[in-house]
């Protein structure tokens, strides 16, 4: 079976299944949010070994997913305490580990894991604090307009990811970086920005009618600009580990993180445009 093959059959059977837990929100789309925390976190830290490096990967990814779980129980106050204890608990344990070890590698090992606490624990558990409406219910009066706003930052990531892609191998002639992603075009990039816009206004006219249309916009210019920049800076960590997928658990699309990291990366930028222009 072609790769494209494998591509088409694993969106039709999770794109539903996704919808759904965004739509009916609650502990369904928490359990989605923190599948997709706890793989990312592991996929991350999975690459940083490849480097030699040795964050505290059970710690930091037990403390993504409990990140998230304090996020949709408590708010982002609590959170916020929690990622103090964690920081404080991070390097106590860098110092419990290299009193018998030696001290090399303790700036590279805590670094890395409190990154991974932080990019894929906090970033992610931002979708949460939007689909719990923490803050922001002014912004969605009813539940289900949270669901269809998160329904819509996805829409608006896939549509913006396929047109940057099938225009930058169509007409693509100038590369962004040969370096981190070399499959990469400025024409891409833009035929991603302006699908992108295209569709959060539009989604903004179809499903949401009394969301502000600044929101709609900001959403747009945010997943052009952050979630595309965000798709670059996993393939940082990517080229520096020398892999070309985080992983190969999802047929014909590599990991998890490879195919969130565009969401990861643009949801903090997200809320706090729900709660500026709330």
């Amino acid at each position: 079976m072609s790769n494209l093959a494998l591509r088409v059959i694993v969106a039709v059977v999770a794109i539903p299944l996704i919808v759904a837990a965004c739509y009916f929100g609650g502990p369904f789309f928490f359990l989605f949010t923190t599948i997709l925390i706890v793989m990312s976190a592991n996929e991350f830290y999975a690459l940083a070994h490849t480097k030699g490096i040795e964050p505290a990967a059970v710690l930091g990814i037990t403390s993504a997913g409990v990140l998230n779980a304090i996020v949709y129980a408590k708010g982002l106050g609590a959170a916020f305490e929690f990622i103090l204890v964690v920081l404080v608990v991070v390097l106590l344990f860098e110092l419990g580990r290299k009193r018998t070890q030696g001290i090399t590698g303790v700036f590279s090992n805590a670094g890395t894991t409190i990154t991974g606490i932080v990019y894929i624990g906090l970033f992610g558990a931002m979708l949460t604090a939007i689909r719990q409406r923490v803050d922001i219910r002014n912004v969605f009066p009813a539940d289900r307009e949270a669901g269809l706003f998160i329904i819509s930052i996805l829409a608006t990531i896939w549509i913006c990811d396929s047109a940057a892609y099938f225009v930058g191998k169509a007409i693509g002639r100038h590369k962004m970086s040969t370096f981190v992603s070399p499959n990469k075009s400025w024409e891409g990039a833009v035929a991603g920005f302006i699908f992108a816009v295209v569709t959060s206004v539009s989604a903004r006219y179809i499903a949401l009618p009394r969301l502000d249309i600044r929101i709609a916009v900001g959403l747009g210019i945010i997943v052009g600009t952050v979630g595309q920049a965000g798709d670059f800076v996993e393939s940082l960590f990517k080229r520096d580990a020398g892999a070309k997928d985080s992983s190969s658990i999802i047929p014909g699309h590599g990991g998890v993180f490879d195919r969130f990291d565009s969401l990861i990366f643009s949801a903090p930028v997200v809320y706090l445009l729900l709660r500026n222009l709330k």
